[in-house]
């Protein structure tokens, strides 16, 4: 595994610490700055929105900047934005702070997967950008909870503070271990533009904020069903958060290989996994030990949708994926929003606890229906399996002999963005 990679695990691992540590610290942030835990959540909202905003701004502002500088100045507004939110004296300065936060959080990932995908060699691309998402996983095990106990103990400003001072670890990681890699001189804004203008990007895009939308209807009121459903201590819900945490990391371990293998079965897969897991977690919350293991499985599953998705759309804009990667990630951020505002409405009609379960397999179910819309609209506008090789004045066709998964592994990076 290249070094480089590790940089921008790191790197993945302060951003997914700093996006999800908010919804524990909520209670000490409100009663410190005088205000109510509804109110404070406007700062998981915040960081949402600049996700968002940034995404698409911040990838087609720096087009034309070489990746690994890119990168450092990602992280570097990332770290001013997390020194910001610890140093704000006021909740509409932290507001500002968790804003500023998440502006790079999407153009990082998307510069990231495209840099991850030029430093392996062709047909492991996707296990490059998997490597990169683990930062992400590891940081619900271990960043999160950590992150959540000390902002209890010593104060919310010291955990934004550490989250900081991972920041610059990880600008110095960039500078030290990616290698210089110019931009795409043939990439500007209106070529970046008219890629993400793709059918099949924009079928991809819409699969992620369906799929994933279904994961967040569900994981964002797990605590509650712990305890008020399942009958587990209040105490005990970090422990079960790190159990989803486990699942997501054994989903990103295993959507590399399997994506490299065979992309579009992968992301069938997964989604059809997903909306009958979540079918199932109706039942086994009643079960303390089934409840558990459904968490794990859910997690896998819910996370081994996001790599397929993401190599999609960077395959499918292959002649400028930056911008198209760095959307995925402002469309698993809607996905949040959605798949929670969603499973609110379920709780607010009076359908239970569980029924958000319900909720997020109908929402997984519509994902893989787009999916496998765009999987056959992908295959009648080609013609996948056949050369036409002229001769003289006759014509013949042979059988290339290549799969989707084979084709899409040269065709990830275009090739003005490989590496040798």
């Amino acid at each position: 595994m290249p070094l480089a990679l590790l940089a921008l695990a790191i790197s993945a691992f302060g951003i997914g610490t700093t996006e999800f540590v908010m919804m524990g610290l909520l209670p000490n942030v409100a009663d410190d700055l005088g205000t109510s835990v509804p109110t404070a959540g406007y700062l998981v909202s915040a960081y949402a929105l600049g996700v968002v905003i940034g995404a698409p701004l911040l990838t087609a502002l720096g087009s034309r900047i070489p990746r690994k500088r890119m990168l450092v100045w990602l992280m570097a507004v990332f770290t001013v934005g997390n020194l910001a939110s610890a140093l704000a004296p006021t909740f509409g300065l932290l507001v500002a702070g968790r804003l500023l936060a998440g502006l790079p959080h999407g153009a990082f990932f998307g510069v990231g997967a495209v840099v991850a995908a030029r430093l392996v060699r062709e047909g492991r691309q996707a296990r490059a950008v998997a490597t990169m998402f683990l930062g992400l996983t590891i940081a619900n095990i271990i960043g999160v909870p950590a992150a959540t106990l000390l902002g209890q103990q010593f104060g919310w400003r010291a955990t934004f503070l550490i989250v900081a001072a991972i920041g610059l670890v990880a600008m110095a990681a960039l500078a030290r271990l990616v290698p210089p890699l110019p931009a795409d001189e043939r990439t500007g804004l209106a070529r970046e533009l008219r890629a993400l203008g793709d059918r099949q990007v924009l079928l991809g895009l819409l699969t992620t904020v369906f799929g994933f939308a279904g994961i967040f209807a569900v994981y964002s009121y797990l605590a509650s069903m712990m305890t008020e459903v399942t009958g587990f201590a209040e105490g005990t819900v970090p422990l079960v958060l790190a159990l989803f945490g486990i699942g997501m990391t054994l989903g990103a371990l295993a959507a590399g290989p399997l994506t490299d293998r065979a992309l579009r079965p992968t992301l069938y897969g997964s989604l059809a996994a997903l909306a009958l897991v979540l079918t199932a977690f109706h039942f086994t919350a009643q079960v303390k030990w089934a409840a558990l293991a459904t968490v794990v499985v859910i997690g896998a599953v819910g996370f081994l949708t996001t790599t397929p998705l993401q190599m999609l759309v960077m395959n499918k804009a292959q002649q400028a994926p930056t911008l198209a990667a760095a959307s995925n990630q402002s469309a698993f951020n809607l996905a949040n929003a959605g798949g929670a505002w969603v499973g609110g409405l379920a709780l607010a009609a009076g359908w239970g606890w569980t029924s958000p379960t319900l909720v997020g397999a109908v929402l997984a179910a519509l994902g893989l229906a787009v999916a496998l819309l765009a999987g056959l609209l992908d295959r009648g506008d080609r013609d996948p399996s056949r050369i036409v090789a002229r001769s003289g004045e006759t014509e013949t066709e042979q059988a290339t002999g290549a799969t989707e998964t084979e084709q899409a592994a040269g065709a990830a990076v275009p090739a003005g963005d490989r590496i040798g």
